[in-house]
């Protein structure tokens, strides 16, 4: 469905927040690891977040480590999932979250491409994809979200729906299955 992922990746985050975000993709045991950094200020505060994403063959997202830095403190996180559904942040079972399987990290847009590389959504083809949710804060909540495919363009386009911000989109992905555009987020940059 997806060509194979670049080595890297890099987007311009601006209107909601100003900043940047590269991301390294390599082949792990069993998936793919992602390692990438955003920096930015949002609302007048400067922060930067390096993550680490482990997925498995299958795009379920099974680990995630955050380290996020703000002028007065730094903040780290570990998240796991046994790929079924079930989390433990930093080793601590997190009943909430159960069903979700994907990682949505507010400060990255990057992670849209989890539910859109696991789904393989047909044209018109629309899946509820309810998320961990990790805030620039490191803050973890449940986030329910849909994606539709809607007739593609240039490459692949997704209606975008967060129902907890009761937010809605149009993504832009390129043959790879990641975003190129993010109306009033980010752009690709490279």
């Amino acid at each position: 469905m997806f060509a194979p992922l670049p080595p890297s990746a890099a987007w311009r985050h601006h209107d909601a927040r100003t900043g940047f975000e590269v991301a390294y993709f390599r082949d792990g045991e069993r998936g793919v690891v992602v390692e990438g950094c955003v920096t930015a200020i949002e609302d007048e505060l400067t922060w930067a977040i390096d993550y680490r994403l482990r997925i498995d063959d299958s795009w379920h997202t099974r680990s995630a480590q955050i380290t996020a830095r703000y002028p007065d403190a730094r903040r780290a996180l570990t998240v796991q999932s046994d790929g079924l559904g079930r989390w433990q942040l930093d080793g601590v079972p997190a009943p909430e979250l159960d069903g979700c399987l994907d990682v949505d990290l507010a400060a990255s847009v990057f992670t849209n491409a989890l539910p859109v590389h696991r789904l393989a959504l047909a044209i018109g083809d629309g899946a509820d994809t309810p998320a961990v949710y990790i805030a620039p804060d490191l803050a973890v909540t449940r986030l329910d979200q849909h994606y539709r495919r809607l007739a593609d363009g240039t490459a692949q386009r997704y209606d975008y729906r967060s129902r907890g911000f009761d937010f809605r989109a149009t993504l832009d992905f390129d043959a790879s299955g990641l975003i190129a555009g993010y109306p009033g987020l980010a752009t690709r940059a490279a």
